[in-house]
């Protein structure tokens, strides 16, 4: 095919709505044409009317909040996944706020020989109710809360959609919502407590949702209040008389209660739905650990303690009985099982005594890479995603700490670019 790329670039109104059916035809088309769509779930240029883009619950022109009804009434039309049923062409979603995600996707979308959709949030400053310069703040929140969760659909990845789908850069991607810190002080002392971020806490921080809140006076605080997460997890009959709430901290920084209508209880609960129909079609089960990943995480782990105790005896702090009593070796574990090993194995590790706090591997993945109490990246769990997670952490990484050393299972899609790239850092 010898037709050059050609961009176009339309709102989701354009796109989702009015021009929907033009688009549906361009993907079945077959010709690379891309695609840019600029997510903003309303109508942006022509007054900011109601988008199928949108979320369940935002309010905006011809989705006001009233006594019939309290804003948009559908649940928010997934273009990519749309996208992912036509078979043909390659999906981006993503978020300025990730721009390796970003970037990384738009090129790959470029020199795919096939149509592409590049799908990113985007906000719109007087629409959603927000301060001019919180774009990408925004962005961020709107990822960690799975209001609009990164991913990569590219057919000619595989057969199968675990093979073509990509949710690699979500945070917790093997949990319901993201855990953060929530800072505030109580009797003059700073305290902070580790709360969810669902997509109500999301939600909370945006004009086009705030009718559906309210704040709880600490006197009418009561048993009967249940966090949102643990709400959304009741039977229906369990739910009578209980009142769903998020924390939150007023302008003094004190604790506070925010209780949630029900229409963004059930957009919470949408939002959470999506995030489980793209892990179902990524093939991510988290209840089954492989023994390939049993066998990493117990060689990385080895791995891990005998690097760091040397490099604490490199710097005369370590304790010699803290060792080995014999030499660990390559033998001294079972040979990874399964298809695909393809070469030697080597654990991934990290010179945790030279981090240097950077956060790029944490805001990564979190659930590889985390801090000891001294703020000194190690790796958590080696299991905790896919090599290619180590060897962007060790390009990313500012003091070059990270080794992403070599998978056990070679099976996945550019393994030998992968490697490739992860050689210089081990």
């Amino acid at each position: 095919m010898l037709c050059p790329p050609v961009v176009a670039l339309g709102g989701d109104g354009a796109m989702y709505d009015i021009g929907f059916q033009n688009l549906s035809r361009l993907m079945m088309s077959g010709k690379p044409i891309k695609v840019v769509v600029v997510d903003t779930q309303v109508y942006s240029n022509t007054g900011g009317q109601a988008c199928t883009s949108g979320f369940l619950g935002q309010v905006s022109d011809m989705a006001q909040y009233g006594q019939a009804q309290q804003g948009k009434q559908e649940i928010r039309k997934e273009m990519g996944l749309i996208g992912m049923a036509h078979r043909t062409t390659y999906i981006l979603q993503s978020s300025m706020a990730y721009p390796s995600h970003m970037i990384e996707g738009f090129v790959n979308g470029l020199m795919a020989r096939r149509p592409a959709l590049f799908t990113l949030y985007t906000s719109c400053q007087p629409e959603h109710g927000i301060a001019d310069d919180a774009g990408n703040r925004q962005a961020k929140m709107a990822v960690e809360s799975r209001a609009f969760p990164l991913f990569k659909f590219d057919p000619d990845g595989g057969q199968t959609p675990v093979e073509c789908l990509d949710l690699s850069m979500n945070p917790a991607m093997d949990d319901d919502w993201p855990m953060y810190e929530l800072k505030y002080q109580e009797d003059g002392r700073d305290k902070t407590m580790e709360v969810p971020m669902t997509f109500v806490d999301f939600a909370v921080t945006e004009g086009r949702f705030r009718k559906h809140f309210r704040v709880a006076p600490p006197d009418t605080w009561n048993d009967n209040m249940v966090p949102l997460h643990e709400y959304l997890q009741l039977d229906a009959d369990d739910r009578d008389g209980q009142l769903p709430f998020i924390w939150a901290v007023d302008r003094k920084s004190r604790l506070s209660r925010v209780l949630v209508a029900e229409p963004m209880v059930r957009s919470a609960q949408d939002r959470l739905d999506f995030w489980a129909v793209l892990k179902s079609l990524a093939g991510m089960d988290p209840n089954v650990e492989s023994t390939g990943d049993v066998e990493t995480r117990v060689r990385a782990e080895v791995m891990q303690n005998l690097t760091s105790n040397l490099m604490q005896l490199m710097s005369g702090g370590g304790d010699l009985s803290a060792l080995p009593a014999q030499p660990v070796s390559g033998g001294a574990l079972p040979a990874p099982s399964g298809n695909g090993t393809g070469g030697d194995y080597m654990a991934p590790w990290i010179d945790t005594p030279e981090c240097t706090a950077c956060d790029e591997c944490t805001n990564l993945n979190g659930k590889m890479f985390a801090y000891n109490d001294e703020k000194k990246a190690y790796i958590q769990d080696p299991a905790g995603g896919p090599y290619t997670d180590l060897v962007k952490a060790a390009e990313k990484c500012t003091a070059q700490v990270i080794h992403p050393g070599l998978p056990a299972d070679r099976s996945f899609k550019d393994s030998d670019k992968w490697v490739k790239r992860g050689e210089k850092h081990n």
